[in-house]
């Protein structure tokens, strides 16, 4: 498993330089969830940034409502060309929010809104990964909340280059069934992220996911793409939370 850190779940302990020595030290190849502007500072590092994401991207408002299309197609025409220039092999993306547009429309929205970006990805040789959000928690109203959903817009886009960013948390919280919806839903998965839960903090023996088994069962389908850790430290040391966590998914 190649492993990687979203950094926003520890901002608030270390600049990004520090972090980079401290995690690189630990074993990781990355740091993610990054803008381009952080992007020279990871690879400065001798690090890479698995997932790019840029200040345009808004989760509640994405390419499920049209009067957002426009806005979007051009951002990330010239964010999937800055990432490719960079060796950022992939950018997130985000469906929106519902308000009031019904699960079938907006998958037709994000499948016409996203037909031109994906051309866009496949032409500079970046994937889009479009994240899976619960909408029970911390993100209400959001669309892409079930794996179906994003599994059903991957198989209509029909590219190599748009895959689904499954985040374990977000997906338990919503419909648990973790490892087999891994094994039914593997082939449309192009990222993973971690968390824990009850409270999205450590990936420990405190929660109710059991990440040694998961990520059994992710590298028997033959991924061997990055693993994001995105759980909040509260243990006092972050550093070791993450030591701990790269241990428990290094199986």
């Amino acid at each position: 498993m190649k492993h990687s850190v979203c950094y926003w779940c520890f901002r608030a302990f270390y600049t990004l330089p520090e972090f980079c020595k401290e995690v690189k030290a630990l074993g990781f190849e990355s740091v993610e969830i990054l803008g381009p502007a952080d992007w020279k500072v990871v690879k400065d590092a001798g690090l890479t940034c698995a997932v790019g994401m840029d200040s345009f991207c808004n989760i509640s408002k994405g390419f499920n409502d049209p009067k957002n299309h426009a806005f979007l197609q051009e951002n990330y025409a010239r964010f999937i060309r800055q990432a490719s220039e960079n060796g950022i092999p992939s950018v997130i993306c985000f469906s929106g929010n519902r308000n009031g547009i019904s699960d079938e429309q907006g998958l037709e929205n994000c499948a016409r809104g996203l037909e031109m970006v994906t051309k866009e990805a496949e032409k500079y040789g970046v994937k889009i990964v479009i994240e899976l959000l619960n909408s029970y928690i911390d993100h209400a109203d959001y669309q892409c909340d079930h794996t179906a959903w994003g599994a059903a817009l991957v198989q209509k886009l029909g590219s190599p280059n748009f895959k689904l960013l499954y985040d374990i948390y977000h997906a338990q919280v919503m419909e648990g069934n973790i490892s087999n919806n891994i094994l039914k839903y593997h082939e449309v998965i192009g990222h993973y992220h971690t968390a824990g839960l009850p409270g999205r903090n450590e990936i420990d023996e405190s929660q109710e996911l059991y990440y040694p088994h998961i990520i059994k069962t992710i590298k028997s389908t033959g991924y061997d793409g990055f693993l994001g850790q995105e759980f909040i430290p509260t243990s006092g040391k972050p550093l070791e939370s993450l030591r701990r966590a790269k241990e428990l998914c290094t199986v």
